[in-house]
């Protein structure tokens, strides 16, 4: 490009795909030349080897019950006969309960963390969206509030997955077109390109940030499901309810209040 018609200097210009060499139109859509193809096709022959044991194994599963008459479990976990008044019996019987139903007693708390962890590892605008719906859905405090925005929460996090996906992919290189960021009018550089995780043909969107984003999808759609499990009375009674002991609860008189047994002032 001319002097008028970008603010890149030369050095970083170079960088760019659009002038670093020859482009190929077949790589934007994922078609790529390699030698040796296995290695290549590696990656996607284990994704597809591990989507067919876990097919095999459900429908093994569903094979045995029917003709054995058995009913399917009311919650799927891998120590049927622990349930909530198992907690207290026993270090074994503590870490079985744990192995079951850890997120079904700490996901909203996993989920804050890794919302906490997507706003440190990015640091740029879509951070502080996330940081905004964090204050949000804390800022309802009570369980069963949460509970309600949380759908709507799930539904900005698929979204803005998906959003940011196109945008790591941009436009196709190949008819040599720029950004209007880059043009010699915009008031951009590449510290707020990279902020704003615009795409870009010299600073490319990190798409490593989309597996952080991911991980906090896939934790909220399973504490999606955990609220929908504590409605359900036969969770509740494998599980334990997860209802808060009272509005405002004062330490001195927690032992009244809490109906767990108290091993340090129970002597």
């Amino acid at each position: 490009p001319g002097e008028n018609e970008t603010k890149v200097n030369l050095e970083e210009l170079k960088t760019s795909v659009l002038y670093s060499g020859p482009v190929d139109p077949a790589e934007w859509v994922g078609l790529r030349k390699s030698y040796p193809l296995l290695v290549y096709l590696r990656n996607n022959l284990l994704m597809l080897a591990i989507l067919a044991f876990e097919v095999t194994i459900y429908r093994h599963q569903e094979y045995y019950r029917c003709r054995n008459n058995l009913t399917a479990p009311v919650t799927k976990t891998i120590f049927h006969d622990i349930t909530r008044a198992h907690l207290d019996d026993g270090l074994v019987n503590c870490v079985k309960y744990f192995i079951n139903y850890f997120f079904y007693k700490f996901g909203l708390e996993t989920c804050f963390l890794l919302s906490v962890n997507v706003i440190g590892q990015r640091m740029d605008f879509y951070a502080m969206i996330h940081a905004f719906w964090l204050i949000a859905v804390l800022y309802r405090r009570r369980r069963k509030a949460i509970a309600e925005i949380w759908p709507k929460y799930c539904c900005f996090l698929a979204c803005i997955i998906t959003f940011q996906y196109f945008l790591c992919i941009g436009i196709p290189p190949a008819p040599c077109k720029d950004y209007p960021w880059r043009s010699g009018n915009a008031n951009f550089n590449s510290n707020i390109i990279k902020w704003l995780y615009f795409p870009d043909f010299i600073v490319r969107p990190n798409p490593v940030f989309l597996v952080y984003d991911f991980m906090l999808l896939l934790c909220a759609s399973l504490q999606r499901q955990t609220f929908e499990d504590e409605n359900k009375a036969a969770v509740r009674i494998m599980a334990g309810d997860n209802v808060e002991i009272c509005m405002n609860l004062d330490a001195a008189s927690f032992s009244q209040h809490n109906p767990v047994p108290d091993f340090i002032h129970c002597r």
